[in-house]
């Protein structure tokens, strides 16, 4: 109990509130870098995901790339990039786009995958051709799967920036390894709070944003969250 109480103190020292040290700053250059590295990511990942699943060509590439990708860890990545371009921001943004890019590229080519030949087939029934079959009929019925590789990547993002700050860079993560460093325990605690509630808020928010932008029709269906699934496997294989 006594432990709690220091860590509420922590939070409750007005000089933890203030400056480039304190929580507000740490927080909003989380958020920044999770932000430009998942919106990164993204604009790799998608394209070679809705391409492939939109020609039903380069699933194995697709999982792969994906497979490769979770093989190595986060903390490897984040050394090489220090050994490639130096310590600071760069190596730490190089390491969250790794990280965030499989997720979207499997999810994304199993929803374009998923979508039922026979609904392909009307559609071009009705004398739809190419990207407007691609853009009214596939990505509307894909965009469950691509909002939860997209979720996905963006929670692993956030909570893997904590590591940031071995590379003398910001964010939340500072107050873990400067606690450490200190023996500030408290201040680690704290640290550690605070990455885990920024981690639920963005799980859950882009959950209801999943949510809305799932077509009514589709609410009921199974959502693929998990890159590593059965589909996935059998997607490859095919």
């Amino acid at each position: 109990m006594n432990f709690i109480g220091q860590v509420a103190r922590w939070f409750l020292d007005g000089a933890h509130w203030q400056g480039d040290g304190g929580i507000p700053h740490r927080l909003t250059e989380h958020v920044a870098m999770s932000g430009a590295s998942l919106l990164v990511a993204a604009a790799i990942a998608l394209p070679i995901g809705v391409v492939l699943g939109h020609f039903g060509r380069g699933g194995n590439l697709a999982i792969n790339i994906s497979n490769v990708g979770r093989a190595i860890p986060s903390f490897a990545l984040l050394v090489i990039a220090v050994e490639l371009v130096g310590i600071g921001a760069v190596p730490a943004f190089v390491a969250l786009v790794a990280l965030g890019i499989p997720p979207i590229v499997t999810n994304s080519y199993i929803g374009m995958r998923e979508v039922d030949a026979d609904v392909r087939e009307a559609a071009r029934g009705m004398g739809m051709r190419g990207r407007m079959v691609l853009w009214r009929v596939e990505l509307p019925i894909a965009l469950p799967f691509i909002m939860a590789g997209l979720r996905t990547s963006a929670v692993n993002i956030v909570a893997t920036a904590t590591l940031a700050a071995l590379v003398a860079w910001g964010g939340l993560g500072r107050f873990i390894v400067d606690g450490l460093g200190q023996q500030n325990y408290p201040m680690l605690y704290a640290g550690a709070i605070l990455v885990g509630l920024l981690s639920l808020i963005v799980e859950f928010s882009l959950a209801g944003l999943q949510r809305l932008a799932t077509p009514a029709g589709l609410r009921t269906s199974k959502i693929i969250r998990d890159p590593d699934s059965k589909t996935a496997t059998n997607l490859a294989a095919a």
